[in-house]
């Protein structure tokens, strides 16, 4: 017997993951078939931004702005045969193929230009991501089963609250309430509140008349107010770094121009000198030229799945830094070595039989376990030059331990870094260096199944995957194009970047009203500036997010941070909300879990690791990891429980 019902529900949140679930819902309801006649579906989607798009992917943003991702990769619609089948939709690569031939009348001048010349390997801006994401949700609106019926509110939620018989009211700004059966946090990134150090930089500027942009996303930071011609100071130099260098430079009116071997910037004049400063001192590292996302000549032979299975299969919750990092860094090693052969055959004298030994010493033979770096090392030492080396955790930090006389000298050496780290890039899969972050590449999608919900222990994922695999791995594979490096070599050699060194420490100098910035591996002074910019992202903890709803659920105890033990017992906050799967709800205050409550995205980020990245699209070669589109199964997760009876 065909029961009807009627189900109202709420999506808070309209970018990626909003839309996800929206397109999840739609494939899930029509898939019901005669199950679903008379009944009736209506879908509340909630975002201050339009939809589709959300807060990130605005199609009017500077073209400057581009994806961290080439074409090839994301996807809004999975491609799972045990999920039900899309109504709509494609990859992105797909669809720029498809405009590419028979562009949308509705395209504007700027994304015909971009799409014309754009291709599979390259990097899209993030506006025409933007448009993918906007026509995507216009093609599921075209599309809609019986049944159902969507209203979108451009307005932000500020509360949600349980009225009685599972509902909840969700208060918009200035638009009154509605009430819903379910409601999905998919809030994306949000603003957070300064950490006591930036709050003294930003009272400081107030008191002494100065310039101070915290952190923020960069397409809504108003860049004309970084005056040209004056030194500015930008701490952070990951992937937003790269878009305050754009905005301030060709954003500018500057022109890059090839000058032969290198890269050459031509000034408009408009230039602020730009004083760049890190932890590491250098930018992340940039991506390899390759075919696909993961580089083919590398295979995990160690941190593989069925590795890491027999932890569970053994009843074995694994440590990060006792057991599965050695897996991954025995793959790193072969990677560089075994690319080293490959491509200079020449570097020792017998090939053949350094990499039998090599793997060997590799193998994780249990009667040698705790010393089997000790035999590596024998074993390299033995055939390779000093210089031809892998010095893993170095390759993140390629300024550690060197002093400078001044900052002319630090930045040649910056210059001559970004250099040799393009070319490397250029060489692709030929290259030892690019295969061993390759191979850490592999490594990070297999780890993102493996650490989930628990795979690891709390004070493993406190201290090590964490405290230190993060950033690592992040600075190595993480990184911008090879262009990037190329244009940050030739604004540093046209005087337009400096930087400040490693370690560097920021504040006030209140005699002089100005901002300061120091090094203690550089001699010379201090960097002074009378603005400063954060090229940071908002810090990604529910604890201090500036989110009017997520403080009034943190308040009314409706959800809650999650908190991990440290090896010493000591309870810590961590970033993300506690949940239960699956699929994620969250956990109140009180240890209840609400049934009709769903979480998905970034605030997950305790329990999944690498949730901010767009979702995989399978790839035509290579491997293909369940991690892909883990956040496309967790929305068809979600919404199958919406539409369970």
């Amino acid at each position: 017997m065909v029961t009807s019902q009627s189900i109202r529900t709420a999506l808070i949140g309209a970018g990626p993951r909003g839309t996800s679930v929206l397109e999840r819902l739609l494939a899930n309801w029509a898939a019901g078939g005669a199950a679903r006649a008379g009944s009736r579906l209506h879908i509340d989607v909630i975002d201050p931004h339009p939809a589709g798009p959300g807060h990130v992917w605005q199609p009017g943003q500077s073209r400057l702005y581009l994806m961290n991702t080439q074409s090839f990769y994301p996807t809004l619609v999975p491609e799972d045969p045990q999920l039900a089948p899309p109504l709509a939709g494609t990859t992105f690569d797909r669809w720029r193929e498809r405009q590419q031939q028979d562009p949308l009348p509705t395209l504007s001048d700027e994304e015909r230009a971009e799409l014309a010349v754009l291709d599979a390997r390259d990097f899209p801006s993030r506006a025409l991501y933007g448009r993918y994401l906007r026509c995507t949700l216009e093609e599921l609106l075209a599309v809609l089963p019986d049944g159902v019926t969507v209203d979108f509110h451009e307005a932000a939620a500020t509360a949600v609250r349980p009225v009685g018989d599972g509902k909840f009211d969700v208060e918009l700004a200035g638009r009154g309430t509605l009430t819903a059966d379910s409601v999905v946090f998919a809030l994306g990134h949000l603003d957070s509140r300064l950490s006591p150090e930036q709050r003294q930089l930003q009272a400081g500027a107030v008191q002494l008349g100065l310039r101070y942009f915290p952190p923020a996303a960069p397409a809504d930071v108003d860049w004309s107010a970084v005056p040209a011609r004056e030194t500015v100071l930008v701490r952070g130099m990951g992937l937003n770094f790269f878009d305050v260098m754009g905005q301030l430079t060709e954003g500018r009116g500057g022109k890059f121009v090839d000058a032969g071997d290198v890269l050459e910037y031509l000034p408009s004049g408009q230039e602020p000198l730009i004083i760049a400063a890190s932890r590491r001192g250098t930018p992340y590292r940039a991506k390899a030229t390759l075919e696909g996302y993961y580089p083919a000549s590398v295979t995990l032979r160690y941190c593989t799945a069925a590795a890491l299975q027999r932890f569970e299969s053994a009843g074995i919750i694994p440590a990060f830094d006792h057991d599965i990092w050695p897996l991954l860094h025995r793959d790193a090693l072969w990677a560089y070595y075994s690319t080293l052969m490959r491509s200079e055959p020449g570097a020792v004298p017998d090939p053949g039989a350094f990499l039998d030994e090599l793997d060997e010493a590799l193998h994780p033979h249990a009667h040698t376990t705790a010393k089997w770096e000790e035999s590596v090392k024998a074993v390299v030492e033995s055939h390779v030059r000093p210089e031809d080396r892998l010095d893993l955790l170095s390759l993140a930090a390629p300024l550690a331990g060197r002093a400078f006389r001044s900052r002319a000298d630090l930045d040649a050496a910056v210059v001559d870094y970004l250099l040799d780290d393009a070319r490397r890039s250029a060489l692709g899969e030929s290259d030892p260096v690019k295969m061993t972050i390759g191979a850490l590449h592999h490594g990070r999608a297999v780890l993102k199944s493996v650490v989930a919900d628990g795979g690891i222990t709390d004070e493993s994922w406190v201290a090590g995957l964490r405290g230190w695999f993060e950033s690592f791995v992040e600075g190595l594979a993480s990184g911008p194009p090879a262009l990037r490096a190329e244009q940050l070599a030739a604004l540093a050699r046209a005087g337009v970047v400096s930087f400040v060194g490693p370690d560097p420490k920021f504040g006030l100098d209140r005699e002089a009203g100005l901002f300061r910035a120091t090094s203690p591996w550089v001699q010379g002074g201090a960097a002074q500036a009378r603005t400063m910019v954060e090229a940071l992202a908002p810090a990604n903890r529910v604890a201090v997010s500036d989110s009017p709803l997520l403080q009034q659920l943190l308040a009314d105890g409706l959800v809650r941070p999650r908190t991990m033990m440290t090896v010493e017992g000591t309870p810590v906050q961590a970033s993300g909300l506690d949940v239960r799967p699956h699929p994620y709800r969250p956990v109140a205050a009180n240890g209840e879990v609400a049934g009709r409550l769903f979480v998905l995205g970034l605030q997950l980020s305790a329990n999944q690791w690498g949730t901010a990245i767009a979702a995989e699209a399978v790839q035509q070669a290579g491997p293909v990891y369940p991690s892909g589109q883990r956040t496309l199964r967790d929305a068809d997760e979600i919404a199958r429980a919406i539409l369970r009876p």
